[in-house]
């Protein structure tokens, strides 16, 4: 068959095929092999082709792995490939697909966060100690994406210990934005979302304790969901100094990345449901519906001011670009709300329960240093960074109150939520910023129009989400000047985290949703 024939079968095929599922896939104009580019399709329109025989997985792996191969030199997304297995893996997918099976995943190309457990390929969160640290088995995410019959063509980079904004380390060197090399990915999710803006890949599965998924979609112009808190089974994702326990954590989720928003719900269908050695095999736990089908009919509330740093002004055209979008399409919105919890209030809970887990492991000379440190602030100074320093060395009385407080907090959200559908907000201040690497994060700060603020200042609007454990959905919203993406995330009640997708679905329709970076 000459090629300019078989093109057109495909195309034909493929066309007939995602026609009968709804989906819509505009035809390839070239007439060579070159117009097979699966690349950027979404994991969805995958699925239909695939299932359509457009196209298999050998080849969508093959062309996933050529694209890394050519790109990742300077983006640097994927530190641990495994195109061994990947390819394998696809021809067992192809060869399951024609014996009749049908899984949600079967045969799509996707990329997991190297601080998840594969048996077979290190895991060391970026911590030179723990180069050659190889687990015996998958995390149970893993183990679930496989069993959806997705082909895992490697890992993603993060940043050390996953505790910065920006994903480099000595091991692996650093994660450029493909958008402008010069600047970040973010983090600590960063090379799940630059692999999904170039292209490898059709989904990623990553963490959030601090906007872990959501600050790199945001830079990055893709989409991410963080679940609400205990959605999803965490074991397997763990430091490799710790054990692999099935343990309830406090703060961090697991979550799925992707392009579309539609895809966010594929993915979490996949990972959501407790882990199996708590919870039993059997267990299912259904999440209820999104309360709208309809765009007029959400009831949203969109902040773009924190009362404790600014929002600089590409990222408010962004938030504001997106509510323009709800009024255009008959959403009721607000700009105030007296039911919206206290936010500084809750930014000042966030910090004091992430910071105090996140050193309690600290060496007993450093921990006594650091309450000198404390000891020595004025009890006028209630500075973000102040904050900090005092939750290091937190006792345990002082979490419990601060627990205390977030169950007030959560109070206040069941009844914000009576009346509103979501919130619309940043995810942080700005766009990507330019790669900082000193050595001391302290030292690092974050410029905001013009003038300089705490580097670390910026958790605020994700830890809003993060302290009361609720579901939020990171949307690409608009471009900067500068053309950088931004986006905001959607914040959800708990457990209904249908809800802030299917917002996300709508207004992906309305403004348009991920582009790929030229």
């Amino acid at each position: 068959m000459e090629t300019a024939t078989f093109a057109g079968a495909i195309r034909e095929v493929s066309q007939i095929s995602l026609a009968t599922t709804g989906i819509s896939c505009p035809p390839r104009q070239a007439d060579s092999v070159e117009f097979m580019e699966w690349s950027f399709e979404s994991a969805e329109e995958l699925v239909a082709a695939l299932r359509a025989g457009a196209v298999t997985s050998v080849e969508l792996t093959d062309e996933a792995i050529a694209r890394i191969e050519r790109e990742d030199e300077v983006v640097n997304a994927i530190c641990v490939p495994d195109f061994d297995r990947a390819r394998a893996a696809a021809l067992q997918a192809d060869q399951a697909r024609a014996r009749g099976e049908d899984r949600p995943l079967l045969g799509v190309p996707v990329t997991v966060k190297e601080s998840y457990d594969i048996a077979g390929l290190p895991t060391t969160w970026g911590m030179p100690p723990h180069r050659d640290h190889m687990p015996a088995e998958d995390a149970v995410q893993v183990s679930r994406l496989k069993a959806a019959g997705a082909v895992v063509l490697g890992k993603t980079n993060v940043p050390l210990g996953l505790q910065d904004i920006q994903s480099f380390n000595e091991i692996y060197g650093t994660t450029t934005n493909p958008w402008d090399h010069t600047r970040t990915s973010g983090g600590s999710s960063g090379g799940s979302a630059a692999a999904l803006a170039s292209g490898f890949g059709a989904l990623s599965i990553g963490s959030d304790i601090g906007g872990s998924l959501r600050t790199p979609a945001h830079f990055c112009g893709v989409y991410a969901h963080k679940p609400t808190l205990g959605l999803a089974a965490t074991r397997g994702m763990v430091a490799p100094s710790e054990p692999v326990l099935p343990v309830d954590l406090d703060l961090a989720v697991v979550g799925p990345m992707a392009r579309t928003a539609r895809d966010l719900t594929l993915l979490l269908d996949v990972m959501a449901g407790p882990d199996p050695l708590t919870h039993g095999v059997a267990y299912d736990l259904a999440l209820p519906p999104a309360r709208h089908e309809r765009l007029r009919d959400f009831r949203v509330l969109v902040l773009d001011e924190h009362p404790l740093i600014p929002t600089g002004s590409a990222v408010r055209t962004g938030v504001n670009r997106v509510a323009a979008a709800l009024v255009d399409g008959g959403a009721r919105v607000e700009r105030h709300s007296p039911l919206l919890p206290d936010l500084t209030e809750a930014a000042t809970l966030y910090l004091q329960l992430l910071i105090s887990g996140s050193v309690a492991r600290f060496p007993l000379d450093s921990y006594e240093e650091l309450q000198a440190r404390a000891a020595g602030l004025s009890a006028d100074d209630q500075s973000l960074d102040s904050v900090r320093l005092r939750a290091m060395v937190f006792s345990h009385r002082d979490w419990l109150e601060a627990n205390n407080r977030r169950e007030v907090h959560r109070q206040g959200w069941r009844r914000f939520f009576a009346e509103f559908d979501a919130v619309v907000c940043p995810i942080t201040p700005t766009p990507a910023f330019p790669h900082d690497h000193d050595p001391n994060p302290l030292e690092r700060h974050i410029d905001i129009d013009g003038v300089e603020y705490p580097y670390f200042d910026q958790l605020v609007w994700a830890g809003l989400a993060t302290m009361p454990g609720l579901p939020a959905t990171a949307v690409p919203a608009d471009r900067s000047p500068e053309g950088l993406p931004v986006g905001v995330q959607l914040i959800g009640p708990m457990f209904e985290d249908r809800t802030p997708l299917r917002l996300a679905e709508l207004l992906e329709r309305e403004m348009g949703g991920f582009q790929a970076p030229k």
